[in-house]
């Protein structure tokens, strides 16, 4: 049959701007696992000390003789300490597949031979993570404020304690940035997410029992930066401006994160790669 018509044409098609690409894994990977409903407990749970924070608010507004119910700088650095497990939890459960299952399928060529870079695929797995964990941190820690500031009727509070607002977002999006980029990483080491998440574990509390170990020892928290937990919680009480908890100088503590964050870039950059087929 002759073909009557051979000229070019152009596509139809809706394009797409470029740097994009990112925004449909992000917006799969959570629409996936928003999905489960035993996710969404942990995510309710979650939420239990915002209710118990609000609470507190609510009844040092109406019956100002509870003195000891008001939200100070402290009470919000113990919130969000308080949140720490859930961290814990919720990283493991939504980060610990997030590249190793793609591994698994073999997934990741498929990934990067579309006009879609290393960085935004990287970008796209670690907005999944992020956006889950922030619920539980920045964004129950914001509401707080906005309540405190509503029940007291007044900018009082607000002018005493504008510091608070910088305070827990710094605080917030580092534990989140520090959780994430470690589970990332590990997570391209490995195509087994159960492996991947026992690595996390032992990451997180191995360094934390030996520092326990070495305080119970010699009598000193000095070594307090040997622990993830344990730099989080120093450089926290510095940005909150309360008493620090170690006695390891927060700058110390300050790099070891950036350090964890910087390894685990370099990890990402080494074994994110696609695959080249030679035929």
């Amino acid at each position: 049959m002759p073909i009557h018509d051979q000229s070019y044409r152009r596509y139809a098609g809706q394009r797409e701007q470029a740097g994009q690409a990112w925004m449909v894994i992000a917006v799969n990977g959570i629409r996936t696992i928003i999905r489960k409903r035993l996710f969404v407990g942990l995510l309710l749970l979650a939420w239990t000390p915002f209710v118990v924070g609000a609470v507190m608010v609510y009844l040092n507004a109406s019956f100002p003789q509870f003195t000891l119910l008001s939200l100070t700088a402290q009470r919000y650095r113990e919130f969000l300490g308080s949140q720490e497990l859930f961290v814990f939890f919720i990283t493991v459960w939504v980060g610990s597949g997030l590249i190793a299952n793609d591994k698994r399928a073999n997934a990741l060529q498929i990934y990067l031979s579309k006009p879609l870079t290393r960085t935004e695929y990287i970008a796209g797995k670690l907005v999944i993570l992020s956006v889950f964990l922030l619920l539980v941190t920045w964004v129950p820690g914001m509401l707080l404020l906005i309540l405190q500031i509503a029940f007291s009727g007044s900018f009082t509070f607000l002018r005493e304690n504008f510091y608070l607002f910088p305070a827990v977002t710094v605080f917030s999006f580092l534990q989140v940035l520090l959780a994430a980029f470690t589970m990332l990483a590990l997570s391209s080491l490995s195509n087994s997410s159960r492996y991947v998440a026992i690595l996390y574990a032992g990451a997180y509390w191995f360094p934390y029992a030996v520092y326990g170990v070495i305080s119970a020892v010699t009598g000193s928290t000095k070594m307090s930066w040997l622990s993830l937990p344990g730099n989080l919680n120093q450089v926290g009480d510095a940005i909150f401006r309360v008493q620090p908890r170690y006695t390891t100088p927060t700058a110390i503590s300050l790099v070891a994160i950036v350090a964890v964050i910087a390894v685990s870039l370099w990890t990402l950059e080494r074994r994110v790669r696609g695959v080249e087929v030679v035929s």
